[in-house]
């Protein structure tokens, strides 16, 4: 009974957090700066999730990148730093551009990357994570 029941719950978030479908948008242009730190995502229960991420530099400036990048769709999708696998002690860089494609988010200044470890797609509405990549060198 109790695997119904959970099986049912994540049904239910999953698909109340598939309500956005912006799949042919493109959004964004994968920058030329040194790339410091790149991970592989990974979905959570019910997501699917390709591409990877990577911090490039450009000078004193970093900046996220998510390149050959596709997730299923959900609202309220945002891009995280955090310091854990979870949203913990996270920045939010902004609204996910695209469901799909490469995308580049400004880091703020004064990031330590060896604190904020992994970059997170979050649905901030639903408090649904749905994809986790580590950030290593």
């Amino acid at each position: 009974m109790k695997l119904i029941f959970f099986a049912a719950f994540f049904t239910v978030i999953a698909a109340s957090c598939s309500k956005d479908k912006t799949d042919s948008m493109t959004a964004g242009s994968t920058t030329n700066g040194a790339v410091k730190l790149a991970g592989t995502f990974y979905p959570t229960a019910g997501i699917v999730v390709n591409g990877t991420v990577k911090i490039a530099s450009s000078g004193s400036e970093f900046s996220l990148v998510l390149d050959s990048f596709q997730i299923s769709g959900g609202p309220d999708l945002k891009v995280y730093l955090s310091k854990k696998d979870t949203p913990f002690e996270f920045i939010n860089l902004g609204p996910l551009k695209s469901n799909s494609g490469n995308q580049t988010y400004q880091v703020p200044n004064g990031v330590d990357f060896t604190v904020h470890k992994y970059a997170l797609i979050h649905c901030q509405q639903y408090n649904h994570l749905f994809a986790i990549a580590a950030l290593k060198p």
